[in-house]
């Protein structure tokens, strides 16, 4: 079995494993110079001079670029695409010019026959900096914080509110009991196993990243040519999480070095420049409230949240805070919301999308107040969920977010995660590890993204001998789409999977593609596939009646087979293929080929799930230890259940992370970057998680051709809340109430001391 449902082995794991895949930095075409970026030292300084003459006379060097040289060439700068109709609005140079507003920041490229001759001369670039007073989002918005812009009047970008003020402050004002959080959500870098990188020559730009036309639209625009003229290819890609769907300066540097040069230029990013300067995700600063009444049944919610943008916008600077005002809600009914978001400029690398996108973080901050009002209440907390959850009778569903849930059963799915985590035998667990010792706890966390955003265009071309190559929009960083993709054409056209080809990322191969983000591939891209198969069948069938002498009406098609009904005349696909191409004979309208496209809007749709997690903290050190996860999730449809479950342990990695170990952290004072290696920034290994005990409880969607919701991010946004209800569940004896993120073992110590008697 190998379409649609099977767990098929992912077929591009051969090539991984065997060191056979083709990653930017595999490319080495001959004549290749290396290039080399100075960056800043300082979060926030007037450049007073650049003295490159030393460096421009070092062994192997053969160019030194800097912001005068943008200036002087009329070399544009990285627009912001996702932003709201009103703020303030920079463009972001690709190197710097005047002044430097991060650390890390681009300030000189140079490019050299070698990648340490590149090296070794930049250091010999003199930079006179007079620095200035730089702000992090702790104090964005005092009224005496430093601005980012001069030319703005004050750090706040742009506003958002959502919802009914004066409707949830008499809410509010009428409640039985309000419980408050307030929430500081770390800033995390994506880290993906091939760091960035990228090469140009002549015509081509290859870079790791996530939307080939969208890197091609931004830099025609920066270098003022025509979108033909730019090809851009994107290879095998490591990971990456949201982290590469922003527009670099480096891949602006790089392909304008090469067009000077007349060669091939190439850079990689180290380890230390990309906790630097890659887009970094998360960061927010919530104040948050729910009001309820007497049987404990919320009536209202309102957030005030500050997020980071950093020092510039990213290209979707607006994606972030946009999902932060709509998104608090979650798997609850709650009638009303009032949201308030600033998204604020500070002096840090850019944040932008990283894997869900604010969604964790809104879902953090409900979660939270569910749990704490169940505690403050003194109601079960899973009866807190019951009396709370949106009833499957309601949906379709509309959120006062504006979101609308076409199908879900949270109710059904809560029940089948307490059943898989045997809640109900915790006390025993909770008597053994105190008997050695520990405190133990156990929390849960319900959990409802957004899957699916805009349209996309898949296509299928049918070779003379039956094989396809499928030309899809979508582009695979690590999800297997290769397989996946495949797997599809198996089921709907009856092809091998070894005869099948995908073709992605590469802007000369493809009409168009928007590339992969926010769950959206098997959702828009699967969906446009299956309008592209039954396209390649509607032809094939006009192509067989013809040869089989038949109206095109009369023909079916099935299990690889065109057949005239009721007959046992037939073709298989391959043969109706072989004749779509040929020359003499073939009737004018039926064109040459078999081939087809689709399109789909890719709606959003509602995966979501519930995460039961249990912890043993050792109350002398502070150390928390995950030891046991269930999930059970609501996808839709599984098109191969292997690769969702590699999915759901890779999104858990990242929740366990983002809860316990992993922060970006700006000194306050200075905002100059504290961890700056993975010596600084930790993130989880194998043995940091438990054996996962997953399930599904499957409602399709209607939204799409495939019932498939998205099956990405749901440890990421699920994890977090449940584990921080299972810390303070074990804890709650010492009067723990609330725990900082990330949970580190000196923060959870902290905690605890002094102890009570």
């Amino acid at each position: 079995m190998s379409g649609i449902g099977a767990p098929v082995r992912r077929l591009e794991d051969e090539r991984f494993l065997t060191g056979r895949g083709c990653f930017v930095d595999d490319l080495l075409p001959p004549g290749t110079a290396f290039a080399h970026v100075l960056r800043s030292p300082h979060a926030h300084a007037r450049i007073q001079r650049i003295d490159t003459a030393a460096a421009r006379a070092a062994s192997g060097v053969l160019a030194v670029l800097t912001g005068d040289d943008v200036v002087r060439e009329g070399i544009g700068a990285l627009p912001c695409a996702a932003f709201p109709e009103a703020g303030f609005r920079p463009l972001q140079p690709i190197l710097a010019i005047d002044k430097v507003r991060h650390v890390g920041e681009a300030v000189a490229l140079v490019v050299a026959e070698t990648s340490s001759q590149a090296a070794d001369a930049a250091e010999l670039i003199e930079v006179d900096y007079v620095p200035l007073p730089a702000v992090t989002l702790e104090d964005a918005q005092a009224s005496a914080a430093p601005r980012v812009w001069d030319e703005a009047r004050d750090n706040v970008s742009f506003r958002l509110e959502r919802g009914d003020q004066a409707a949830v402050a008499r809410a509010f004002a009428s409640a039985a009991h309000v419980t408050r959080v307030s929430v500081a959500y770390p800033r995390a870098s994506a880290n993906p196993i091939e760091p960035r990188a990228v090469l140009a020559f002549k015509d081509t730009l290859w870079t790791s990243a996530q939307s080939p036309f969208q890197v091609r639209e931004v830099l025609a625009s920066v270098f003022g040519m025509p979108q033909t003229e730019l090809r851009v290819v994107v290879p095998d890609v490591g990971g990456a999480f949201g982290m590469k769907s922003q527009v670099y300066p480096e891949e602006a540097l790089v392909l304008w070095a090469a067009r000077k040069l007349e060669r091939p230029v190439k850079w990689t990013a180290s380890r230390s420049e990309s906790l630097a300067a890659d887009m970094h995700g998360r960061s927010q600063i919530a104040e948050a409230e729910l009001a309820l009444d007497a049987n404990g049944r919320a009536t209202a919610l309102r957030v005030s949240v500050t997020i980071d943008l950093g020092a510039y916008l990213g290209h979707h600077a607006g994606v972030a805070p946009n999902n932060a005002a709509i998104s608090y809600t979650n798997t609850y009914d709650v009638p009303l919301i009032h949201t308030v978001v600033h998204a604020c400029f500070t002096n840090t690398s850019v944040v932008g999308p990283y894997r869900g996108t604010a969604k964790p973080e809104a879902t953090y901050v409900t979660e939270r107040l569910f749990d704490k009002a169940a505690r403050e209440l003194g109601i079960d907390v899973v009866e807190m969920r019951r009396r709370n959850l949106i009833p499957a009778s309601a949906m379709p569903y509309r959120t006062p977010g504006g979101y609308v849930f076409d199908s879900g059963e949270f109710a059904a799915v809560l029940d089948k995660a307490l059943e898989l985590a045997d809640w109900q035998g915790f006390a025993r667990r909770r008597t053994e590890s105190e008997r050695r010792g520990k405190r133990r706890g156990i929390g849960l966390a319900l959990h409802c993204q957004r899957a699916g955003s805009q349209s996309e265009r898949m296509e299928i071309r049918v070779a003379q001998d039956g094989s396809l190559a499928l030309h899809v929009g979508t582009l695979s960083t690590g999800q297997g789409h290769e397989t996946a993709f495949a797997q599809m054409i198996s089921s709907w056209l009856s092809v091998p999977l070894e005869k099948v080809r995908l073709v992605q990322g590469d802007t000369d191969k493809l009409l168009y593609g928007r590339g992969t983000y926010a769950q959206r591939s098997m959702n828009a891209g699967g969906s446009s596939l299956k309008l592209a198969a039954d396209e390649v069948v509607r032809k094939g069938k006009r192509f067989a009646g013809w040869l089989l002498e038949a109206d095109a009406a009369d023909i079916e098609f099935e299990a690889g087979v065109f057949r005239v009904k009721g007959t046992d005349r037939q073709l298989s696909l391959t043969d109706v293929a072989r004749r779509a191409y040929a020359s003499p004979g073939v009737p004018a309208e039926l064109g040459i080929g078999l081939d087809g496209a689709g399109s789909h809007p890719g709606p959003n749709n509602f995966p979501n799930g519930c995460m039961v997690c249990e912890v043993e903290v050792d109350v002398d050190t502070g150390r928390v230890e995950l030891v046991a996860l269930a999930a059970v999730d609501d996808v839709g449809a599984v098109v191969n259940p292997l690769t969702l479950e590699g999915q759901l342990h890779g999104s858990i990695a990242q929740g366990l992370g983002a809860v316990l170990l992993e922060e970006l952290v700006y000194e306050r004072e200075s905002a100059q970057l504290l961890t700056g290696s993975f010596v600084d920034y930790a993130m989880p290994r194998a043995d940091d998680l438990p054996e996962i005990r997953a399930g599904l409880h499957l409602v399709p969607t209607k939204t799409n051709l495939l019932g498939v919701k998205g099956g990405s991010e749901a440890g990421n946004v699920g994890v977090p809340p449940a584990v921080v209800h299972a810390i303070v569940d074990a804890l709650s004896p010492f009067g723990v109430t609330d725990v900082p993120l990330p949970a580190t073992p000196q923060r959870v110590w902290r905690l605890l001391t002094p102890r009570p008697a």
